[in-house]
């Protein structure tokens, strides 16, 4: 993968089906004086220069997607090679994530010492252990009260108000703390004492029965409660029990949204519950509604508890999850998480939407239920196209009815033949089965082997003859919906200004509510606007457009295309140059402007020309980024890539110059400083250059190498190096260096884990601070900044802590711990924080990958003056440093509190150093560190 893709891919997020600018974008006229593609290609020579410059072949079709490509070898090869790497797709059904079921790997719940007037972002079930012994967890169907925080103290702050109005003389200040503002509800009922509660009436359900006893159950059938704290999955668990001839029997627990409340009511004050089941679904496991009644009081040890604020603000938290459980069913919860969304946006960006742009987003506040499930039913579904007969839903009681009150603009219908355009018709037939397309084909009298057995084939063979043909079309697929394209813009900018992450969308809503993403408490104050006009705005969501375009045409090997996009991104930043050098009043904001995003896709391009061999355009390329940006962490990179293109093209003394010009850049740090000394060393030869350089003895210092020989299994150059252990078992270089270090090489205790283990103390160490009260960091209850598609990777973090901000505006607050990790206390620190957020989402922190007994060994034999040196490393430039740190982290204890720590890395026969791992080596010895090189070989 071209340098920069991944980056791309991450930006963009999930793709856009439709592009409201890209006719826009692709005819924008670009002036010779602004465009790099003006350079002459004389000076490129060599072979690559009249390869890349070859005129394209005719058009050819890929055996494996089908697609038409360029017919030259290098295209179609490397066509092939991604079509091959990807494999062959899953035919996705057309339900969603709305309508899964995830069962997820036992996540330890926060213990806490009966108090429980905190919330968090969980809302999944109590679980049992089966027979197996698997941890497992059914779906809630009550809603978490925390997800609605925001929304209530929307709804329920007044417009007028200066108090409460987050509007306040033109600057924001909205804070919300995502689990420290309780809900509010309508009517909450307070209760003066535990006497007040006696006979009042709860209504709740029966979850997770499918983890328990199998039992007819019948309505009014009488149920008791049970505490049980020493559930695996929740301590608050409490089971429900029915009486059988024989024994009591556990058929289910109650949600963990309302156990969490009423556990500690009935373990500090003693009370009892009894109830009845008010009637049993058809669905086997479904869960049951039961109704519970507080019946009496037992004494809670040798006295009772009398703290009667405490017991007030439980069971008001009590009476507020049963409220929601009863107005919001878990099978709507997406509507409501859509409001929230929408909502919140039309608060905090009034600036950024127009009148009419809000007068339709709040027309669909008005829709009805029903019509705004279905939009939002549509919207995260894959289409654009959808068969209105197959469109069916539980929770929407009439789908067509709700398509007709959504065709006011929020939705296209095809209603008869005469509604099907052109432009849309190859996506109708797409939603039609292979038989269904044959059978339309042979209405038309021709033969149906003409248009080949795959269903593209028919399409296309449809698509080209078919105008006149439409009703048999129609009759075929009915009516069809679609999101209208002015909707579904208009959602994307809302989930974007929301999330401010391409990455997350309304799913993310969902693994919240269902308790697989734990978020952590912070306080999101706004004191600055992240987009200060609309105009802003709408250039950032141009420029990820252009980003889609060159993801687009890199996947299709559409050179032309390409080109374009690496033009026009390129002139951008030119035109925006004034804007670049403005210092902004929030420097960490930069990502959001348009200007960054064509950065990367100007990036991209340069790996792109570097591939081709265009190293004339590559060099312009870079020398305009670095003119244009020049505070930017990237020009460390920018610098080396420039030096090294110049020496391609036989300019030694140019790339010379460069890298020297590079050094006294404040921006090239880390690991891209390392390839530029040692640039300067090897090309700084006299005659070139007379005098040594200052930094050539700390840059060609030796570094220790241990070399250790194994039995090889295989010796093929481009794959990873296997071994067999010293156990004849088959193992990779890393775990043949551990078996080494754990026997003849000194019996160490150790793990594998390059820089996931010093990311995850940083984030404990850090944690408090990380998620300190700082202003314009967060900016919303979801923020993920290193985030991936799989849920087990979100990570939050704030804004700045890739910035030189995230040190500079905490500095006391780090030094200060830094102190006390130097004097001995990394141990303490660590354990408070591990059993006060464990299973929290935090960049960095693994939860799953280290024990708390590995992290205290790990701590304690470092030592406080390294690990306080490594620590404040990470958080001056956790970017620059947050990779390449070595394989191996090893300790040994001297007695029970004393020990040594040693850092390896590791290489194979065929591996060498990078540049970013001899930074870290080099500094983890200047730091004190016994750290070295273990190099793997072949016996002889």
């Amino acid at each position: 993968m071209l340098t920069g893709r991944e980056s791309l891919i991450r930006l963009i997020g999930k793709r856009r089906r439709y592009l409201p600018n890209r006719h826009s974008i692709l005819s924008t006229p670009i002036s010779e004086s602004q465009s790099f593609l003006t350079v002459s290609d004389e000076r490129n020579g060599g072979e690559g220069s009249s390869c890349s410059n070859a005129v394209a072949s005719d058009w050819v079709t890929c055996p494996v997607c089908h697609n038409n490509i360029r017919g030259d070898d290098r295209t179609i090869n490397s066509h092939l090679d991604n079509c091959l790497a990807r494999g062959t797709k899953r035919k996705l059904s057309q339900r969603t994530l709305l309508d899964l079921n995830f069962s997820r790997e036992f996540n330890k719940s926060e213990h806490t010492e009966g108090i429980i007037v905190q919330t968090s972002h969980e809302n999944d079930v109590c679980g049992t252990r089966n027979n197996s012994g698997d941890s497992v967890a059914e779906e809630s169907t009550s809603l978490e009260c925390k997800m609605h925080t925001i929304r209530d103290y929307i709804l329920n702050t007044p417009a007028s108000s200066s108090e409460e109005n987050p509007v306040l003389n033109g600057k924001l200040n909205y804070i919300a703390s995502s689990p420290s503002i309780s809900p509010q509800i309508s009517r909450p009922q307070s209760a003066e004492s535990v006497d007040d509660i006696y006979g009042y009436n709860l209504m709740t359900s029966i979850v997770a029965r499918r983890f328990c006893d199998k039992v007819e159950l019948n309505p009014g059938e009488a149920i008791s409660l049970m505490r049980d704290p020493s559930n695996a999955k929740d301590p608050n668990a409490i089971k429900v029990l029915v009486e059988d001839p024989e024994s009591t029997k556990t058929v289910g627990f109650l949600p963990r949204d309302l156990a969490q409340y009423l556990s500690p009511l009935m373990d500090k004050f003693g009370l009892c519950f009894e109830g009845s089941i008010t009637y049993v679904p058809d669905r086997a496991l479904a869960a049951i509604p039961v109704q519970i009644v507080c019946c009496k009081k037992i004494l809670v040890g040798e006295k009772e508890c009398e703290d009667n604020q405490l017991f007030n603000s439980l069971w008001k938290h009590v009476l507020n999850v049963v409220e929601i459980e009863k107005t919001c069913p878990n099978n709507i919860k997406y509507q409501h998480n859509f409001v929230l969304m929408l909502q919140e946006v039309l608060r905090t960006n009034p600036h950024l939407i127009t009148a009419d742009e809000k007068t339709f987003l709040e027309s669909f506040l008005s829709l009805s239920d029903d019509g705004q499930r279905l939009f939002v039913r549509l919207y995260t579904r894959k289409g654009p196209w959808f068969r209105l007969v197959n469109i069916s839903y539980n929770e929407i009681l009439d789908c067509r009815l709700a398509a007709k009150e959504l065709s006011a603009g929020y939705v296209c219908l095809i209603e008869s033949k005469d509604d099907i355009h052109k432009d849309d018709l190859e996506e109708v037939l797409n939603m039609l089965a292979v038989g269904d397309l044959r059978e339309i084909i042979s209405t038309m009298n021709k033969n149906s082997k003409h248009g080949g057995s795959r269903k593209q084939d028919l399409i296309a063979l449809l698509t080209s003859t078919c105008e006149d043909k439409l009703c048999a079309i129609f009759e075929k697929t009915g009516v069809c919906i679609r999101i209208s394209p002015k909707a579904e813009s208009l959602v994307w900018r809302v989930e974007r200004l929301f999330f401010l992450n391409g990455e997350l969308d309304l799913s993310t809503f969902l693994l919240v509510d269902m308790g697989i993403i734990k978020y952590p408490t912070y306080n999101c104050i706004i004191s600055d606007q992240i987009f200060s006009s609309r105009d802003d705005l709408l250039s950032y969501e141009e420029a990820i457009e252009v980003a889609q375009i060159m993801d687009q045409a890199l996947e299709e090997n559409n050179r032309d295309l390409i080109l374009r996009c690496i033009d026009l991104s390129d002139s951008r930043i030119q035109a925006s140059t004034v804007r670049i050098h403005e210092s902004s009043l929030v420097p960490f904001f930069s990502r959001f402007s348009s200007s960054w995003v064509y950065s990367k896709v100007v990036l991209l391009g340069v790996s792109f020309l570097e591939q081709e061999n265009r190293y004339i355009e590559a060099i312009r390329l870079l020398k305009r980024l670095l003119l244009n940006f020049t505070s930017d962490k990237r020009r460390g990179y920018w610098t080396l890539r420039l030096s090294i293109d110049l020496e391609h093209l036989g300019r030694p003394n140019e790339s010379l110059t460069i890298a020297e010009k590079g050094l006294l850049d404040p921006w090239v740090r880390a690991g891209t400083r390392i390839s530029l000394q040692r640039r300067v060393l090897r090309l700084g030869k006299p005659p070139r250059r007379w005098k040594t350089p200052s930094f050539s003895e700390s840059v060609q210092r030796k570094i220790t190498e241990v070399h250790v020989q194994g039995r090889p299994l295989n010796c093929v150059t481009g794959t990873k190096s296997r071994f067999y252990g010293e156990d004849g078992e088959q193992c990779g270089v890393e775990q043949l260096a551990l078996q080494y270090y754990a026997g003849e090489g000194g019996g160490w205790q150790g793990i594998h884990a390059e820089s996931g283990v010093w990311l995850t103390i940083f984030g404990l160490l850090m944690w408090d601070i990380i998620f300190t009260d700082m202003p314009n960091v967060f900016r919303n209850l979801y923020q993920v900044l290193a985030s991936c598609m799989y849920y087990f990777l979100y990570k939050t973090a704030p804004l700045d802590m890739d910035t030189d901000s995230f040190y500079e505006s905490r500095k006391s607050l780090i030094e200060s711990l830094l102190e006390k990790v130097q004097n001995g206390m990394a141990e303490e620190i660590l354990i408070t924080s591990w059993e006060s957020h464990f299973g929290t989402a935090c960049r960095g922190v693994k939860w799953d990958n280290h024990s708390l007994s590995d992290l205290r060994a790990i701590v304690t034999c470092i030592g406080g003056p390294c690990l306080a040196s490594i620590c404040r490393h990470l958080a001056q430039d956790y970017r620059s440093w947050s990779n390449g740190m070595p394989d191996l982290l090893l300790w040994r204890f001297h007695g029970d509190y004393n020990g040594e720590a040693k850092l390896v890395e590791v290489k194979g026969p065929r591996d060498r150093l990078s540049e970013q791992q001899r930074a870290w080596l080099l500094f983890l010895m200047d730091a004190g560190f016994n750290a070295e090189i273990c190099k793997v070989r072949p016996l002889l």
